[in-house]
């Protein structure tokens, strides 16, 4: 013998029906959010550090509620240099790598680690996002299962002399001991600059101005205010002569699990990080100029074409160029 369905258990029913039909069609309700790890050595008030809170923000403005974006600052997680290998592994969604990181695993992209190849910010952005970028990016997938998501602008690097003097071409540097980083990457640059490259431990640098055991150092204009080497420099040089960079990466295991749209998300909140990070990085520079001229400094511009097709000379002329792809730098040079 049938039951009649009554007019309250029909509605029941329907009323179950709807709210698993609006479950389906409501995103990741239901589902555990995407857990995307970030890993950096910035500290707090760095620009590369905020950046990741525009990241987040962005991100779930986009795409409410579908992503667990945790930000671990100071290395916490993983020490500087380590996250490639990191993501590899699994044990890490997203980081900031320089290209230094890149050029161990992918030999074409030390060239972005060589003096005088990038001119400036709105060269690294052209350069980076076109046709030689996707090229490069293509190939760090398939060599370091990473995916390239944004170029984030790190710094022009500078001189401080100790002594105050004319520059005008790399000539001009002869004899001065100039301070670099240790590795023999770093000490070419500043024998291509025209000067003796000395290294020296960061650390050090300030008592070593102070005291004569080197002549000068070069670093973005934040990192000398913040060493406070305007009072133990005459001069600032700006020479230029580096234009860095850091990628904002994510693992490619993470990555191909997302969906289209997913993605779309992910990389306008990357390029909304990067954007965030360069304007704020061009406009603390420029006032730095200013405030070095306060502090006393003499700031000179030399011939920058001197010192480039100086420095470009002496990387091709070098080992390290075998390694870069045939008309890559000439390619670079022309882009506009």
């Amino acid at each position: 013998m049938k039951t009649a369905t009554t007019p309250r258990r029909r509605l029941l029913a329907a009323g179950v029906s709807a709210l698993a039909l609006g479950g389906l069609a409501r995103p990741g309700f239901g589902q555990s959010r995407i857990t995307l790890r970030i890993s950096t050595p910035a500290v707090p008030d760095d620009w590369h550090a905020r950046m990741w809170t525009v990241f987040k923000d962005s991100l779930e403005k986009s795409a409410p509620g579908q992503f667990d974006v945790q930000i671990n600052l100071n290395a916490a997680l993983f020490k500087q240099g380590a996250e490639p290998a990191a993501m590899a592994r699994g044990n890490l969604e997203l980081a900031s790598i320089s290209a230094f990181d890149i050029a161990k695993l992918v030999p074409a992209f030390s060239i972005f680690t060589a003096g005088y190849v990038i001119r400036d910010p709105q060269h690294q952005q052209t350069v980076f996002n076109g046709p030689i970028g996707q090229e490069l990016f293509k190939t760090v997938s398939e060599k370091m299962d990473l995916t390239v998501l944004s170029t984030v602008y790190l710094g022009t690097r500078q001189l401080n002399l100790r002594e105050a003097r004319q520059v005008q071409t790399p000539a001009d540097l002869k004899g001065v001991k100039l301070r670099m980083p240790g590795s023999k990457e770093w000490l070419f640059l500043g024998n291509a600059l025209g000067a003796t490259a000395t290294p020296l431990a960061f650390g050090e640098v300030y008592l070593g101005l102070k005291t004569g055991t080197v002549d000068g150092q070069e670093n973005p204009l934040p990192t000398a205010r913040a060493a406070k080497f305007h009072e133990v420099t005459k001069q600032l040089v700006l020479t230029q002569h580096l234009v860095d960079s850091l990628f904002i990466t994510i693992a490619n295991k993470k990555w191909n699990a997302l969906t289209p749209a997913q993605k779309q998300h992910v990389v306008a909140a990357a390029q909304a990080a990067a954007k965030f990070n360069n304007d704020n990085r061009l406009r603390e520079e420029g006032q730095l100029v200013d405030f070095f001229r306060q502090q006393g400094l003499q700031v000179s511009t030399p011939d920058l074409e001197a010192f480039r097709s100086t420095v470009q000379a002496a990387y091709r002329r070098s080992d390290y160029a075998k390694v870069w792809p045939p008309g890559l730098l000439d390619q670079i040079n022309q882009t506009r």
